[in-house]
Formats: structure tokens, sequence, C-alpha cells
């Protein structure tokens, strides 16, 4: 078994300015309408978003670590569950290998930080 990690952390700041600046643009290029959709009902919305930027990222790592393959922002869906960790969903990948991939992500009012493992068989 081989054991990839990947993490990422974002500035929240810099996810709002993004989103203010190029709204649905931004969202759409980074975000399935799912997360969009659950990230803009929250209070705390660029929080949101930005953990969900962190994730993706570290994502992309670990991904790349395990497979040797680039995923894209839009491969990549954070689904997010009340009161329950968040999971990775991942679409449109042609990888057949036994894998289990992990995600633990947290916010706070200036920064977002998000840790991906992936246990291949």
């Amino acid at each position: 078994m081989e054991i990839c990690i990947g993490t990422d952390i974002v500035e929240n700041k810099r996810i709002q300015q993004a989103y203010e600046k190029y709204k649905d643009r931004f969202l759409n290029r980074i975000y399935t309408q799912n997360e969009i959709e659950y990230c803009l009902n929250k209070k705390e919305y660029i929080q949101c978003l930005s953990a969900r930027f962190a994730a993706k990222e570290a994502t992309i790592k670990a991904y790349y670590q395990a497979f040797k393959e680039i995923l894209t922002f839009k491969q990549i869906e954070i689904i997010g569950h009340k009161n329950q960790p968040a999971e990775i969903l991942l679409h449109n990948i042609e990888n057949h290998r036994n894998f289990k991939i992990k995600l633990s992500i947290s916010h706070e009012k200036k920064y977002s930080i998000a840790t991906v493992i992936i246990y291949t068989a």
C-alpha cells in the first residue's frame, strides 16, 4: 500500500477578490454547480468556497503523487454533509486502479486549509 498526501492553504481574501472581480466566470471555472449552490447558501460563503478551493488543490497534489496524472478543478467535487466530514467525488477519470481518498478541511476568518490522503492498493 502506498500513501500519498496533498495539503493546501488559501487566504480567504484571495478567493473573495477573485469572486468579486469575476463573479460567475470564476465560480464556473473552478466549482461544480452543486458546490456553487451549497456554498452560496451559507452565511460564510467565501470561507466555504475557499475551503473547497484548498481541497481541490490538495487533491490535485495527492492524485499526481499517486498516479502521475493531473486533474482539473472541475473533475473534483467536494460534497458537504451537515455535521459530517466532507468527501471527494471524482468525475471523468480514466483511472481504474483501486484506491481510497480521504479529505479533511477547515476554515476560519482569514484562512482555509485542506489535506487529502490517497491510499493505493
